[in-house]
């Protein structure tokens, strides 16, 4: 079982919070763009253009971090199912992962939280970002596994469960964040997702259902 980052285990609102301060844009100005975008099924990096044309994302995340305002994943920002629901997958047998699409930063920072998981990867590391098949080739091949045995949990329907099912997995979408509860209840996710939860906590028990 494999776990996305953004909104699956962490919730973002604080690293939007400093990305709104850093452009110096009130926050309700900055979520309502940014919920603008979502809707629109578009990519949330490009919130940023509204505020600052030709923006460019990594050359501002190093500004960030030479400022020391830089990316920050703490355990307050991790939603708070994870560490029990991760733990009760780990203690039903199951192998359990961490796959986003993040910076290298922000897969050490990962680290440092000490969940309880036996990977941690992220786009960054990898040179590769979902929806790219050969994210989830990684995904495959970080895995124990056939494709059909690993569970792919996010909230995203573009970069997570059609690509993931596209990639053999099995997929999960969580109803939480912008996009999860955006997208949930679409004919075209329910059809290719196999569970939609509202929380990690009820994962074992559908799997074991599953078995």
């Amino acid at each position: 079982m494999v776990f996305d980052v953004g909104e699956t285990l962490i919730d973002d609102t604080r690293e939007w919070a400093r990305w709104a301060d850093w452009l110096n844009v009130p926050l309700h100005t900055f979520s309502a763009v940014l919920g603008a975008v979502t809707a629109e099924g578009r990519n949330n990096a490009e919130t940023f253009d509204y505020f600052r044309r030709g923006f460019d994302l990594a050359e501002e995340r190093q500004r960030r971090e030479d400022a020391g305002r830089g990316e920050l994943i703490e355990d307050v920002d991790l939603y708070s199912d994870v560490r029990p629901g991760l733990q009760a997958l780990r203690d039903a047998g199951l192998w359990v992962g961490v796959a986003g699409n993040q910076t290298a930063r922000a897969g050490q920072l990962l680290q440092e939280l000490n969940l309880p998981v036996e990977a941690i990867a992220t786009s960054g590391q990898w040179g590769v970002a979902k929806p790219d098949p050969d994210f989830f080739a990684r995904v495959i091949a970080m895995a124990p596994g056939e494709p059909q045995e690993i569970v792919y949990v996010g909230d995203h329907r573009d970069n997570d469960v059609l690509p993931a099912r596209e990639a053999g997995l099995r997929s999960a979408l969580i109803r939480r964040g912008p996009w999860g509860y955006l997208w949930a209840d679409q004919p075209e996710v329910r059809a290719d997702t196999d569970w939609i939860i509202d929380s990690i906590r009820e994962l074992p028990r559908l799997l074991t259902a599953t078995d």
